[in-house]
């Protein structure tokens, strides 16, 4: 991993570990037995675009905040983010852009939530309606926000490392 990339990532996995621990009750949504912190997909939807490596990374820091703040189905289901986002930054470095890359990876990261909470004893229809769903409109609103803050960096600071939007 290159200097540039370990400093991104650091950043990034602090952004990741900060948004539950400060912000989880401010930006929290709770309709039960589904939670949702709003923008706690940015820092590892970022982390795409930088390496595959610096994605895992920034996943297992988000899992890490959400365990401490909330508990473990929450962590196992934030743990989710490193593999979703692992897809994405393969996609990226293989030339598809961002928003290519989270469109695609939408189906895998609500289906792996809705997964990973059944061992929790979660009903199939509270996992895959209720958690698959919350987390497919969680995964969107993200999204969003992840491109206007993606394109906003890249347009200012040139914080692209992948030359593509």
């Amino acid at each position: 991993m290159k200097i540039k990339e370990l400093v991104l990532g650091s950043l990034l996995t602090a952004l990741a570990l900060l948004i539950p621990l400060a912000f989880g009750g401010f930006l929290g949504i709770t309709i039960p037995p589904f939670s949702a912190t709003l923008a706690s997909h940015v820092p590892v939807m970022l982390a795409m675009t930088v390496s595959p490596l610096v994605a895992i990374m920034v996943g297992v820091g988000s899992a890490l905040g959400f365990l401490i703040k909330l508990g473990p189905v929450i962590g196992a289901r934030a743990a989710m983010h490193a593999i979703f986002a692992l897809v994405g930054a393969i996609m990226i470095k293989k030339g598809s852009t961002l928003r290519t890359a989270l469109i695609a990876t939408l189906p895998i990261h609500a289906l792996s939530e809705a997964l990973i909470v059944i061992p929790f004893g979660f009903s199939l229809y509270k996992a895959g309606v209720v958690i698959g769903i919350g987390t497919a409109l969680h995964h969107t609103a993200d999204s969003l926000i992840s491109i206007a803050v993606y394109s906003l960096l890249s347009s200012t600071i040139g914080y692209s490392i992948i030359k593509k939007a």
